[in-house]
């Protein structure tokens, strides 16, 4: 069986990624999460992961660590992850890398955190440099492809590397166009992205980093995330 080491679901965009796949493609894995401990989830994660982040896949005595390498490393026995088309597949495996390496400004700006609803005090140039190019993205993949999805009719890596973004956008109510938007909200509503985002609410972590990042972006309009008190 296949263990998938992640952090807090409210925050871990990078772990979200193959968890979402493994979940939607049916691939069996356990989860172990590690809640984010300032300072010293590094020391703790080594114990683990080699690059003492996460996500973490151990495959018996193997370990894979990065997302994107945990996914090519699940492709080798389950083809689906990618899409069978070449040109297709060439496509996702594009837009899944400028993800995995690109979108500073949407990072830096919008942290990670499901449960918040947040109206952000302004729109950078660069974070609407981001915001324009994932619009670009998201929409040159559906009508290229013709698909509910971004390489066709199946879900595939490419939307699982896309997931995290998602949650950021109903987080920070940030502008789409049409189709761009019905794709949003289809990837939202998939089950996997649902069962990820009631686990999230249900979370009483709280990193102080991490909230403080949240909160310096803008005015918060909700916490949906279960009271700490409780």
């Amino acid at each position: 069986m296949l263990t998938l080491h992640i952090a807090n679901k409210n925050y871990s965009s990078w772990s979200l990624r193959p968890w979402v796949l493994m979940r939607t493609l049916n691939i069996p894995f356990s989860e172990q999460i590690h809640p984010l401990d300032t300072g010293s989830s590094w020391d703790t994660y080594r114990t683990f992961s080699p690059n003492g982040r996460v996500p973490c896949l151990q495959d018996g005595e193997y370990t894979v660590w990065d997302s994107l390498a945990i996914t090519e490393y699940l492709a080798e026995t389950y083809p689906q992850v990618w899409p069978e088309d070449k040109i297709a597949r060439a496509w996702a495996r594009s837009a899944s890398a400028e993800m995995h390496s690109g979108f500073q400004a949407l990072r830096n700006s919008c942290g990670m955190s499901c449960g918040h609803r947040i109206q952000m005090h302004e729109i950078s140039p660069a974070l609407q440099k981001d915001i324009a190019r994932i619009d670009e993205l998201w929409s040159e993949g559906l009508r290229k492809f013709g698909g509910a999805f971004l390489a066709g009719n199946a879900f595939t890596a490419v939307d699982a590397f896309f997931a995290p973004v998602a949650f950021r956008f109903q987080t920070y109510g940030l502008p789409l166009s049409g189709p761009a938007t019905e794709y949003l909200t289809r990837l939202l509503t998939i089950p996997a992205m649902q069962e990820w985002y009631a686990s999230s609410l249900a979370e009483t972590w709280r990193e102080p980093e991490h909230e403080q990042e949240i909160l310096a972006a803008g005015t918060v309009l909700a916490d949906l995330r279960q009271s700490t008190s409780n």
